[in-house]
């Protein structure tokens, strides 16, 4: 199946018996409905977050602008990941929650398909382009922006079902 460790029943999927890269054939599986739903965080200064929330940002508005950009990315995933199979998504929705106190834009973005894979690397993908573009439209305000905790949260679909992510 991949290349899995001697000590272990863990594989690498995208590695071949004898460690070798390749894409996974995923022929074989059924076409089920997936979804993911990955995150991300940025953390400005305050002066960068007060521009970005009163919306005077000097590149335009910020959160839309980030979320086209996180859409688009998703859509592309398969074009800036090497071993990602190219998917028909049915839906990608990039969501904003915005932390004054500390000053945060959370970013929570969620693909779904009807496919023979999953859509985690997409989603991942979408949340990373997301906080990115924020980083690109706010950068003038704030250079020192941190970019933090991009992860899965969940995913669904497929042979192995519902994973959730625990608190890290």
């Amino acid at each position: 199946m991949g290349f899995t460790h001697p000590d272990s029943d863990l594989s690498l999927t995208h590695l071949d018996a004898s460690g070798q890269v390749r894409m996974v054939d995923v022929s074989h599986k059924n076409r089920s409905a997936r979804e993911a739903i990955a995150a991300s965080t940025v953390r400005l200064s305050t002066d960068a977050f007060a521009l970005l929330t009163a919306q005077a940002n000097a590149k335009g508005e910020v959160l839309n602008t980030a979320r086209i950009a996180g859409i688009q990315a998703a859509k592309r995933c398969a074009e800036l990941i090497p071993l990602c199979h190219t998917l028909a998504l049915d839906f990608v929705g990039i969501d904003f929650e915005l932390d004054s106190q500390q000053h945060l834009v959370h970013i929570q973005a969620t693909c779904r398909c009807s496919y023979t894979t999953g859509v985690e690397m997409e989603a991942m993908t979408a949340a990373s382009v997301a906080a990115l573009t924020i980083y690109d439209m706010c950068k003038a305000a704030d250079k020192g922006i941190v970019i933090e905790n991009t992860r899965l949260l969940r995913k669904s679909g497929g042979k192995s079902g519902v994973w959730q992510a625990t608190e890290r």
